[in-house]
């Protein structure tokens, strides 16, 4: 499970945090984590103009990096977020 908590920035960019637990495992696990979903949001087209934490759960430690990218993008989908394709070309 993933939260995602938005809020609008005012400002040009989007700027993103993560919140990991001690509860997920030691320092080596949560940062190993953090570096992961870095990846995978970076990958991702978000629109300018919020912030962004998003806070996952233990379940997430031993997730494959395709369903760590579906679940992201399910989590998103569901906020105004992502940039689409035909907004770009406007």
């Amino acid at each position: 499970m993933l939260h995602l908590v938005t809020y609008p920035n005012q400002l040009s960019h989007s700027r993103i945090g993560y919140a990991v637990s001690r509860r997920v495992g030691g320092a080596v696990t949560r940062n190993r984590l953090k570096r992961r979903l870095r990846a995978i949001i970076r990958e991702m087209s978000i629109r300018p103009g919020y912030d962004i934490v998003a806070i996952p759960q233990h379940s997430f430690v031993k997730t494959s990096k395709n369903e760590l990218s579906r679940v992201i993008n399910s989590c998103l989908e569901r906020t105004p977020l992502l940039s689409s394709i035909n907004e770009d070309e406007n």
